[in-house]
């Protein structure tokens, strides 16, 4: 792994449209990507017993969440030919239809963005310590399967 301090990926509450769009377009001038891929994770309103998810509030043992992105992002960036890469994940109440994972991945090559995301997101849900409480729009809760 290289000596790359890990950095905080949390943002607070719902990830905006204008944030993502600025964190793409820092790129647009690099004539090096030849791809880019983005993975945006969204609150379902499922229907869990007959109720209906109105928000997921989530928290994270944030240190230990942060090491374990930079672990995963220090794995692809090893494993596959990145330009670059950004990882961004919700704590606290995100509301149904609101985004609360954002994962960018360029490379100079098209396949590789796709097996990068891939790679990226499954071990985002497989191996980081973030744990979703689903409220219900009767204000009752459960702890989140994984899913």
């Amino acid at each position: 792994m290289k000596d790359r301090k890990p950095k905080n990926v949390f943002k607070q509450g719902a990830i905006s449209s204008e944030f993502i769009g600025d964190s793409i377009a820092k790129h647009q001038t690099k004539t090096s990507i030849g791809a880019h891929n983005i993975f945006l994770g969204q609150v379902r309103a499922d229907v869990i017993n007959d109720k209906t998810v109105s928000a997921i509030e989530y928290t994270a043992y944030e240190d230990m969440a942060n090491q374990k992105f930079h672990e995963i992002r220090e794995a692809a960036f090893e494993k596959f030919e990145l330009t670059c890469m950004h990882i961004y994940h919700s704590l606290g109440m995100v509301k149904a239809g609101e985004i609360c994972l954002f994962v960018f991945v360029s490379s100079p090559r098209r396949k590789v963005v796709f097996k990068a995301l891939e790679f990226i997101v499954e071990a985002i849900k497989a191996d980081v310590p973030v744990f979703g409480k689903e409220i219900f729009e009767d204000e009752s809760h459960q702890w989140k399967a994984n899913s």
